[in-house]
């Protein structure tokens, strides 16, 4: 089979032919998800030699058998026994002397095995794959939005035009909120935790050797720097790993946002930014003329596809009493959500480093919208110096404006009233007032405190 013989289009499309693959297979893989159970199984193994039970023979042997692991033969043994961990332990023992045998799996239950390994591979998955592409993102952002954080542009609210801003200030905006979520992200990676206290989580298969199982439990855990659940049945408490996957939504969520912004901004009418259009690139089947959005539309489509996921999650915090089996096949999806993250972080970080952004029109449809911004700022300038009902005069005076197809300026130099309330302001007022582009608030000031503050935070 080649990738196009593959179902999902994670495989034949998006990542199987990624340069990073092998890496994202590592963490994500049905071949990582068993050679993960493998790893809790030595772990096992080490713990027991550690405590004399059995020799450091066993446990070199054990290790090689799991270099030696595949996918297919636990799959193949799993169609004799029916049971995907008793086709593991199986084929494990397969492979050492009578001496090891006994002790592969002794005093665990399957889902020791398969809980903690899931523990272990979204934690190193979350903190060697998705954290770093995403301080990556990041570091774009950063610097697009410090190389633009004096580029006047039209603020908007309910899609029309409000205040004036900075297009430094708008990106900096969504490196604030990627920021608080990669910490979040972090975190939750770092509180994911195992278990090893057998079938119903009482630790009674291990308090039959051990008289301290909890100590033991901690033991075998340490080997893969976890640490043991506060309590378990026959599975971990299930909402670090929903709470992980939450983070990671949440996130996913701030870059759909990102990305429909600048899709919108995009738009023939607006036009102020572009994504980088190679030469062969093809916009449009039928008119040459077209340069579509398209990542910028793949990952609000990746978005859509992978957040209501999450509604599985959460139905996977249910499981009936010690356990039930309704989480078995739902959750082997998970690692789908995880991929689908990676890789619109990946799009996203590779198509902000070559955003084109088009200066001019920005200053066009900024000079459209500056006819009528003065409004706020005389309204709050003419209350401050006593006007008894600024805002309706300025609301008056912007309908005439509207009316007679005139600026607003025009229209308050033609009035008497307003001519005379203007002639109050000093003129550092009378320019932020008249002088629309220069009404930008603290947005410089602000996009570089932000950049500055997550440049140090997230040490990139």
């Amino acid at each position: 089979m080649d990738s196009f013989d593959f179902i999902s289009p994670l495989d034949y499309r998006y990542i199987g032919r990624d340069k990073d693959f092998a890496k994202i297979a590592g963490f994500f893989s049905e071949n990582s998800r068993i050679k993960y159970q493998a790893k809790i199984e030595l772990a096992l193994i080490k713990a027991l030699a550690a405590r004399k039970v059995c020799s450091q023979k066993v446990v070199e042997e054990v290790e090689k058998a799991i270099q030696e692991i595949k996918a297919e033969e636990v799959y193949n043994e799993e169609d004799i026994t029916k049971h995907d961990i008793k086709a593991l332990v199986n084929v494990l023992r397969s492979k050492v002397s009578e001496e090891a045998k006994p002790f592969i799996h002794l005093t665990s239950t399957s889902y020791d095995i398969v809980d903690t390994a899931n523990s272990l591979r979204f934690k190193e998955g979350t903190l060697e794959l998705l954290i770093p592409a995403l301080k990556e993102l990041e570091k774009t952002i950063i610097e697009l939005a410090l190389r633009e954080k004096e580029t006047v542009q039209i603020g908007r609210t309910h899609g029309q035009h409000a205040e004036p801003i900075t297009f430094g200030y708008f990106l900096a905006c969504y490196a604030s909120r990627i920021g608080q979520r990669i910490k979040e992200i972090e975190a939750r990676a770092n509180s994911l935790k195992g278990k090893f206290s057998g079938a119903v989580g009482a630790y009674n298969a291990s308090s039959l050797f051990f008289d301290n199982a909890l100590e033991f439990e901690k033991e075998v855990l340490a080997q893969l720097g976890l640490l043991p659940s506060e309590s378990s049945t026959q599975i971990i408490e299930p909402e670090p790993l929903t709470d992980l996957s939450h983070a990671v939504v949440s996130c996913f969520g701030v870059l759909a946002n990102l990305a429909d912004d600048l899709r919108h901004l995009q738009r023939s009418e607006i036009a102020e930014v572009a994504e980088a259009f190679d030469s062969k690139q093809v916009g449009s089947s039928t008119m040459p003329h077209k340069r579509n959005p398209i990542n910028f539309e793949n990952v609000k489509s990746f978005y859509k596809e992978f957040m209501p996921r999450m509604t599985s999650v959460y139905l996977d915090q249910i499981s009936e009493h010690q356990r039930d089996l309704t989480n078995s096949a739902s959750q082997r999806f998970l690692p789908e959500l995880f991929v689908g993250f990676y890789s619109s972080v990946k799009r996203m970080d590779k198509i902000l480093s070559k955003l084109v952004v088009d200066k001019e029109n920005m200053r066009k449809n900024f000079e459209t919208a500056s006819e009528s911004i003065i409004a706020e700022p005389l309204y709050l300038l003419f209350a401050f110096k006593g006007h008894p009902d600024a805002h309706e005069f300025l609301k008056q005076l912007t309908l005439k404006a509207q009316q007679e197809k005139k600026p607003l300026i025009e229209i308050i130099k033609q009035d008497k009233e307003a001519k005379e309330w203007l002639e109050k302001l000093d003129e550092r007022q009378k320019e932020i007032a008249l002088q629309p582009e220069k009404y930008i608030g603290k947005a410089v000031e602000k996009t570089g405190l932000i950049c500055e503050h997550w440049k140090k935070e997230l040490k990139i």
